[in-house]
């Protein structure tokens, strides 16, 4: 894991939370209206369980003793309506990052009858919070007190972004409940560093031009934004919401073209100086090669030697704390890099590079985005959006990307934010576009083995091992490599018992969670009682167990945005269950097969069941989705992907039939 590539991912991703809220810069509560407490109904959505009724921040930049900090104070008021509403707005969480301080906050209700019930300081505290995407953050989190339907809640907190100006900030229009206005007041920077007058663009929205405030601020709203609902599988918050970037940086009135062949010079003219070449450094790539007979098996053996025997500092694997990291001396060169056996992931990449340049390979950084964040278009002429970059390296007339700098990414593979997608390829002359190759179903693979025994009273038992190759690999590791153990088990018996509620398990094995180069694998021994129905003579059990229990990945009819999957990836499931004594399968069809063909190529699924030994039932299932790269889906085309999924989920769920013989 990359920290400069992680950190504007998590940045962005927060920022997208935040940098929407604040009031003016007092500490008073306005005034609630009389009408406000009356109010019945939503004005944005009717019938909706609650509105916010202003949603405001005022953000400024400070710089106090040479230490520079955005700051942003917010301020929201939302009225409730029904229940579903009080239990939705009640609990609040702020997420923040490790250099962000939250302080003031504050928060009340004021119940239908005009009573004030004030949030107590004692009552704000800190947790970590998972969010939809995976991605775990620390939040301050509190209940706001007394709420009931008709009750207007309100709060206020003051953000600190410290050591850093915000020259890039993302200010949000849409919440989980419809705004009736949101507004924001900026300061324009007045800094040398930033002599460029600020800019905004906004995505998926049209907000109000800015108007002059007074204190030099400016300001800018947008009326009745409807609720965001989130959708299993959408495409990234920022791709679908309304939004605008506030920013500073010289409009130089190029074509986007133009524009992209400057930056493509610029980032080549870094990279050379980034990657020189020394003695050392061509020594040991020297050696490396020197008996590997083909282009392939040269840069094989540099990726492995960059990836194995330089350590990652800013990951998690490493095994330093930021203490640590922030006591080290910067790598001034992929020398520095080679003589300390450590540095960052940006240093292991130039290492990399300049080991590729040391043994005669062409090789230059490509910048890219990051689609988990947002879908790049190259009209937009800044290069806020490429944030992330790889190595390309030309074997034969073909580039090849390369990233040993990320831990966990696998050999012929860059991270899944990182593959499909338009960069940049400096060039000292004409840099060109160029498309990461996407990995196939075939590279990621979850393969679950189980071997149970059925008692007579439906009861089932036995081991597990779950192993995960790939993008599925490097999502499991980036979740787990900073837990202790206790917290992984508690994450895994979680995972166990949110789709089979009443399983023990025991006897839990994690293992390869900071290997850069094994599977990621769950060892355990589960115990679900009731998992067959016993009626009588006849038990009903379905045999797909590590399917058992999962709900349908698309429950709702309807669909606003695109379907959107991460990556392609397949399943393969191996399953054993010895049958109770005296009992035999009475009846039980083969499961719907999904061939390649009914679905372009895309996706397949087939399911095997045999009794071996007239004891033993063996169950092999294997799935793939997203052949030919195939991950993103208009909404328009949802009934068809639904109904992939439903007949994928009936086939799972087949139950077999056991019945007792007449001599028992």
């Amino acid at each position: 894991m990359k920290s400069p590539r992680f950190f504007v991912a998590f940045a962005l991703f927060v920022c997208a939370i935040f940098a929407t809220p604040a009031f003016a810069g007092d500490n008073d509560w306005r005034p609630v209206e009389p009408a406000e407490l009356a109010l019945k109904n939503s004005k944005v959505e009717p019938g909706a369980d609650a509105e916010a009724l202003f949603w405001e921040v005022r953000l400024l930049d400070e710089v106090d003793g040479g230490t520079a900090r955005t700051v942003l104070r917010h301020y929201i008021r939302i009225k409730i309506f029904t229940e579903r509403g009080r239990e939705s707005q009640s609990k609040i969480d702020i997420p923040y990052l490790a250099n962000w301080k939250v302080t003031d906050i504050a928060a009340r209700t004021i119940t239908p009858d005009n009573r004030i019930i004030e949030l107590k300081k004692e009552d704000v505290f800190d947790r970590s919070i998972v969010r939809s995407n995976g991605l775990k953050i620390k939040a301050k989190s509190f209940a706001v007190p007394g709420v009931e339907a008709g009750s207007i809640i309100e709060y206020r907190w003051r953000e600190v972004r410290n050591d850093r100006i915000a020259d890039y900030i993302r200010l949000q229009f849409q919440r989980d409940v419809p705004v009736r206005l949101v507004k924001y007041y900026i300061k324009p920077l007045e800094h040398p560093n930033f002599p460029y007058g600020m800019r905004a663009w906004t995505f998926h929205g049209t907000n109000t031009p800015f108007v002059k405030e007074k204190d030099g601020f400016y300001s800018t709203t947008m009326e009745n934004v409807p609720a965001f609902r989130e959708e299993p599988r959408m495409p990234p918050e920022d791709q679908v919401r309304p939004w605008m970037l506030v920013y500073y940086s010289e409009d130089k009135k190029l074509t986007p073209a133009q524009f992209w062949i400057e930056k493509g010079k610029e980032y080549h003219q870094r990279f050379k100086a980034a990657s020189k070449v020394s003695d050392d450094v061509k020594k040991v790539a020297t050696d490396l090669v020197s008996d590997a007979a083909t282009p392939e098996e040269k840069l094989e053996r540099l990726f492995e030697y960059c990836r194995a025997k330089i350590k990652n500092v800013n990951s998690d694997a490493s095994g330093l704390t930021s203490d640590d990291v922030n006591k080290l001396k910067d790598n001034k060169s992929p020398s520095d890099t080679l003589k300390r056996g450590m540095g960052t992931g940006y240093d292991i990449d130039m290492l990399f590079a300049s080991m590729a340049t040391a043994v005669g390979f062409d090789a230059r950084i490509i910048r890219l985005a990051d689609r988990s964040d947002t879908f790049f278009s190259a009209t937009f002429t800044d290069d806020y959006f490429l944030s992330v970059y790889d190595i390309a390296v030309k074997v034969g007339d073909q580039w090849r990307f390369f990233d040993p700098g990320s831990t966990y990414v696998s050999r012929g593979m860059l991270r899944w934010q990182e593959e499909g997608e338009d960069a940049l390829l400096s060039d000292p002359k004409e840099p060109i576009w160029v498309q990461t190759p996407m990995s196939g179903p075939e590279k990621s693979v979850e393969k679950r083995t189980g071997t149970f025994r059925l008692a007579d009273d439906g009861t089932l038992e036995g081991d597990v091992r779950i192993e995960y190759t790939g993008h599925l690999s490097a999502d499991k590791k980036n979740f787990n490599d900073d837990d202790s153990p206790q917290q992984r088990e508690e994450t895994l018996r979680d995972m166990v018992k949110a789709q089979i509620s009443t399983a023990e398990v025991s006897d839990i094995k994690i293992e390869n969670v900071t290997d850069p180069i094994k599977p990621f694998t769950y060892s355990y021994h589960v115990r679900v009682s009731g998992y067959g129905q016993r009626t009588g003579k006849r038990i009903f059990f379905q045999p797909g167990f590590f399917s058992h229990g999962a709900g349908p990945l698309f429950s709702s009819n309807n669909r606003q945005y695109d379907v959107y999957f991460h990556y392609p990836w397949s399943e393969k499931d191996e399953v054993t269950i010895e049958l109770p004594e005296g009992f035999a399968i009475d009846s039980g069809e083969s499961p719907t097969l999904i061939t390649p063909e009914a679905t372009k190529g895309i996706a397949g699924q087939e399911i095997k069941i045999s009794i071996v030994g007239g004891k033993t039932l063996k169950y092999d299932r294997s799935f793939f989705f997203g052949g030919g790269g195939s991950i993103l889906f208009p909404s328009e085309g949802y009934d068809a992907m639904k109904k992939l999924f439903d007949i994928a989920r009936q086939a799972n769920d087949h139950t077999i039939t056991l019945k007792q013989s007449a001599t028992n």
